[in-house]
């Protein structure tokens, strides 16, 4: 995802952000900053938790870029959710 800049991040980050607190329920909560930050960390998240399985993440494509983006707002999600729940 290097290769796309920081307006592909804002923008594939946005959406898999969005995408990723509409799955887990917290959109109401979320503006659309907050969906760019949570796509772009769980871009770093999925791209990170993705290498430690050996996939090849960098060779991947937009798509995949996406779906890694996808995958970690949705980890992130869940993680902040049973943090926040338990206090």
């Amino acid at each position: 995802m290097l290769g796309l800049g920081i307006l592909g991040w804002i923008i594939i980050g946005g959406i898999a952000g969005w995408i990723g607190s509409k799955i887990m329920g917290t959109d109401a909560q979320q503006g659309i900053v907050l969906n760019i930050v949570v796509g772009i960390i769980g871009g770093v998240l999925g791209g990170f938790l993705l290498n430690l399985f050996g996939v090849d993440v960098a060779g991947g494509g937009m798509f995949f870029s996406f779906l890694t983006c996808l995958l970690g707002a949705v980890i992130l999600l869940f993680a902040v959710k049973k943090v926040t729940a338990s206090r």
